[in-house]
């Protein structure tokens, strides 16, 4: 990618001393859009220098070169959705789709599709986010590919957040169905970055549903992040292998590559999935009776929240307050993040949320002898499940429910 952007940077220094003409703006046009996937890759997805050559490439593209419009406004929805300006995302995938219906371009609409289902799941919309990445991948199917200035290819990527989207709403077997179907789907396209943003995302699939896959394919996302100098990929692997180590009980060193991880997100100009990353830190203070640090983490997680609406893992966030307050005894605020938790994950359909926050506050209701409540609660939850019975978080309820019985 360093490589790309200085040979196309050189050639665009070469057309600024030739004299203006209408073959000069196709042939800048041809370097600004081959410029903006070839920066992202080596800046990331929301640096200001992709932004500045998106902008540059559309007003030479509605002049001259209206094609070259929807891939360029695909970038241009990424930058955004990165930032976490996830309603100002939804719009432009709005109009990509617009744009396809109006050209009967069904790969054009697809990729609409898609980007609306993602900027949907990150707002925590999972219903409507499967049903629009469902209609997008029955569209156009294996024929939605990289189209010229996509930095990943579509069809994977649509699999991918169709496995989160399936794992938050229950579907666990379905959802590692898709994923692998994705990440198949990357290797054999032998697509780095492709295959980068592919494991990023089958991370969130991997912590959703407690897979021991986390940690194999964190360390993959970190030895290709750094082999291709991808750095926004590169921190989100730090910080995924730091979860990966604080699940298997290792936060003492699963804390510092998560502070590490964060930290180089931040630097990349990215908002996206910080408050989850916030969350997992939080995760390993709690682990390492660090209290005041993980409420400090919480606390800035759930004002992210409230600027981007960025709400995929809120209910996450209130079960960690949960976990933190209930380990410092503090049981009634404990409940009451429980409780929040629970409302806020049904009310999004996010039935493996729903669980765990049922769980924890089960274990809480059979310390103080509610028993019965406990399991009036869990039950009915656990009942609703008719896969994924080997995960992590199926298991723990099934367990809880047989002591309760």
């Amino acid at each position: 990618m360093a490589e790309a952007v200085a040979q196309l940077q050189k050639g665009l220094d070469l057309l600024g001393g030739l004299p203006e003409a209408p073959w000069r703006r196709q042939h800048e046009l041809d370097l600004q859009v081959a410029l903006v996937p070839a920066l992202t890759g080596k800046k990331g997805y929301s640096a200001f220098e992709v932004a500045e050559a998106i902008a540059r490439a559309r007003v030479l593209a509605q002049h001259d070169r209206p094609e070259y419009l929807v891939p360029l406004l695909s970038s241009q929805f990424a930058f955004h959705l990165v930032r976490s300006e996830h309603k100002l995302a939804l719009s432009i995938a709005e109009d990509i789709e617009e744009i396809g219906e109006r050209r009967n371009d069904v790969v054009t609409q697809s990729l609409g599709l898609c980007a609306k289902g993602w900027a949907c799941w990150y707002l925590g919309e999972f219903v409507a986010a499967r049903t629009l990445l469902e209609q997008s991948h029955d569209l156009a199917g294996p024929a939605h590919r990289v189209v010229g200035g996509e930095l990943s290819d579509p069809y994977a990527m649509t699999l991918v957040q169709l496995a989160a989207t399936l794992a938050h709403l229950g579907y666990i077997d379905r959802a590692r169905s898709r994923m692998k179907e994705a990440l198949s789907e990357a290797r054999r396209l032998g697509h780095a970055h492709t295959l980068a943003d592919v494991l990023s995302l089958a991370f969130a699939v991997n912590a959703i549903t407690g897979s021991p896959e986390m940690h194999r394919h964190a360390e993959e996302l970190l030895a290709l992040s750094t082999e291709h100098a991808f750095p926004l990929f590169s921190g989100f692997a730090t910080t995924h292998r730091g979860f990966s180590l604080t699940v298997l009980g290792q936060a003492q060193e699963g804390l510092p590559l998560l502070t590490q991880g964060l930290a180089a997100v931040r630097a990349n100009g990215a908002v996206l999935g910080t408050p989850a990353l916030l969350t997992g830190l939080a995760v390993a203070h709690v682990m390492l009776g660090q209290a005041v640090d993980g409420l400090k983490c919480l606390a800035e997680a759930a004002q992210i929240i409230e600027t981007t609406e960025e709400r995929v893992f809120e209910a996450a966030l209130h079960r960690v307050r949960g976990e933190l307050f209930n380990a410092t005894g503090n049981q009634t605020a404990a409940e009451q993040s429980y409780h929040q938790a629970l409302a806020i994950a049904a009310r999004q359909s996010a039935k493996v949320l729903e669980l765990g926050a049922a769980t924890s506050l089960a274990r809480l209701w059979r310390d103080q002898g509610k028993r019965t409540e406990a399991r009036d609660l869990l039950a009915p939850i656990y009942d609703w499940f008719t896969e994924g019975f080997d995960t992590r978080i199926l298991k723990e309820a099934e367990a809880l429910l047989d002591e309760l019985a």
